[in-house]
C-alpha cells in the first residue's frame, strides 16, 4: 500500500521506526513499576508517586524541547534523550530502596522520554509531505506501541526463568542504547535532520494561542484523555491481573499483537477514511473494551480479547488524531501543534496513574476502573460530537 513512496525514503523512515521501537522498550518497562516498588516493600501509591515525579519533568522537558532541538538538531536532541532514558532504565535496576533515587530516576526517566516522544513526529512531519502524514504516524506510533508492549514481556519472560524483574530495566537499558546511538550517528550525518518544517518550534503563550484556538485543539485535548486510559490500564495492569488471578502478560500480548496486525493490515485503508468517523467508531471501541475489562473479563481468553479490542480502538485512533492535530493546525504552527499533543499526551499518561494509584488505594482496582470508564466515556463523546458537527455542517 506505500508502493508510491520513492524507495531512498522508505529506508530511513524503517529505521527511524526501528530504533524508536528500541528506545520505547525503556517506557514499556515502567509498567512493571508497581512489582519492582512491591519487590522493596512499597506499594501502588509510591508507584504513583515515581509517575508524578515523571509527570512533572516531562512536561518541563516538552516546553523546553524546542530550546534543545534548535541547539542541537532534532536527532542529536534524541540522543540525548536515549542517554537519560539509559541512565533511569540502569536506575531502576539497581535501586535497592523506596526513596530520592528511586524518584530521580522517575525524574530522569521523564526528561529522557519527553525529549524522544515529543520530537520524533515533528521529525516526521520533516520526512514526509502532508497527505502522508497520517498514515506515517500509524506507523510510527505502531512501532512504539510494539516496543511499549515488549517491555513489560521482557519482565514475564525474565520470571519465567527465574530472573527478577530487574532484568527487564537492564534490557530496556540496552535497547535504549542501541536506539541512541543510531539517532546519534544520524545527527553527525546530517545536522538539520528531521528538524520541523522550517519554522522554530518554541512554544510561546502567542503561538500556543494559535494553535489552541484551530480545530487542533480537539484532538490535543483528546490524545490527553486517551493518555490517562492508557496509562492507568498499562501502569497497574500487574495489579488487576493479580486481583483475578490472571497472567498480566497477556493483557500486553493482546494490545501489542492487536495495535501491530491492525497497522501491518488496515492502517493503510483506515487512514483514506473520513478522520472523524473513523475516531467516532475507535473511540466506542476504546469505550467498549474499557467497560469490558470491569464487566466481563472472567478468564485468560476474555481478558486477551478485551485487550485486544482496547489495542484496536486506542492505537489506530492514536494515529488518526495525531495527523488531526497536525493538519487541522495553522501552517505556520504545526512543530507547535505536535508539541501541545505530546505536552497533553504526558499530562493524562503520567498524570493519571498518580491519581490512579490514589483511587487504588481508596477503593480498590474496581474503583481505579470505574475513573478509567467516565474518561473513556468523556473521549467518546467528544470524538462522536466532532464527527455529528461536521455531518451536521456539510447538509
Amino acid at each position: 500500500m506505500d508502493n508510491a513512496l520513492p524507495m531512498p525514503r522508505v529506508t530511513p523512515f524503517a529505521a527511524f521506526c526501528v530504533a524508536s521501537f528500541l528506545l520505547s522498550i525503556s517506557y514499556g518497562s515502567t509498567f512493571l513499576l508497581a512489582l519492582l516498588v512491591a519487590s522493596l516493600g512499597g506499594t501502588e501509591s509510591d508507584a504513583g508517586q515515581v509517575f508524578a515525579v515523571a509527570m512533572i519533568s516531562t512536561l518541563a522537558t516538552v516546553l523546553g524541547s524546542g530550546h534543545v532541538m534548535q541547539r542541537l538538531g532534532a536527532a542529536r536532541c534524541i540522543a540525548l534523550g536515549a542517554a537519560c532514558l539509559v541512565i533511569a532504565s540502569l536506575g531502576f535496576a539497581l535501586v535497592s530502596g523506596l526513596g530520592l533515587a528511586l524518584m530521580g530516576f522517575g525524574l530522569i526517566l521523564g526528561i529522557g522520554w519527553g525529549l524522544f516522544y515529543t520530537v520524533g513526529p515533528i521529525m516526521v512531519v520533516g520526512m514526509v509531505e502532508p497527505t502522508r502524514r497520517t498514515h506515517c504516524f500509524a506507523l510510527l506510533s505502531g512501532s512504539m506501541l510494539t516496543g511499549i508492549g515488549a517491555g513489560p514481556l521482557a519482565g514475564k519472560l525474565a520470571s519465567y526463568v527465574g530472573l527478577p524483574v530487574q532484568t527487564a530495566f537492564f534490557c530496556a537499558a540496552l535497547s535504549a542504547a542501541l536506539g541512541g546511538l543510531y539517532f546519534w550517528q544520524l545527527g553527525g550525518r546530517d545536522s538539520d535532520s528531521g528538524r520541523g518544517p522550517g519554522s522554530r518550534v518554541q512554544i510561546s503563550l502567542k503561538s500556543a494561542a494559535g494553535v489552541l484556538s484551530s480545530r487542533s485543539a480537539f484532538s490535543i485535548l483528546m490524545v490527553g484523555l486517551g493518555g490517562a486510559i492508557f496509562g492507568g490500564m498499562g501502569s497497574f495492569q500487574t495489579s488487576y491481573a493479580a486481583s483475578l488471578g490472571l497472567d498480566y502478560s497477556l493483557f500486553f500480548i493482546g494490545f501489542m499483537g492487536a495495535a501491530i496486525a491492525c497497522r501491518l493490515l488496515i492502517a493503510g485503508w483506515v487512514v483514506k477514511r473520513n478522520p472523524l468517523a473513523t475516531s467516532a467508531v475507535l473511540t466506542t471501541l476504546m469505550l467498549i473494551a474499557v467497560i469490558g475489562f470491569d464487566r466481563w473479563v472472567t478468564g485468560s481468553v476474555s481478558y486477551g480479547l478485551t485487550a485486544a479490542l482496547l489495542g484496536v480502538g486506542y492505537g489506530l485512533n492514536y494515529s488518526v488524531i495525531n495527523g488531526l492535530a497536525a493538519n487541522e493546525s495553522p501552517p505556520t504552527l504545526t512543530a507547535q501543534a505536535l508539541l501541545l499533543f505530546s505536552l497533553s499526551y504526558f499530562i493524562g499518561v503520567f498524570g493519571f496513574p498518580f491519581v490512579a494509584s490514589k483511587v487504588i488505594a481508596q477503593s480498590g482496582v474496581h474503583g481505579m476502573l470505574l475513573s478509567v470508564s467516565l474518561v473513556a466515556l468523556l473521549v467518546w463523546g467528544l470524538s462522536v460530537g466532532r464527527w455529528v458537527y461536521e455531518r451536521i455542517g456539510r447538509n
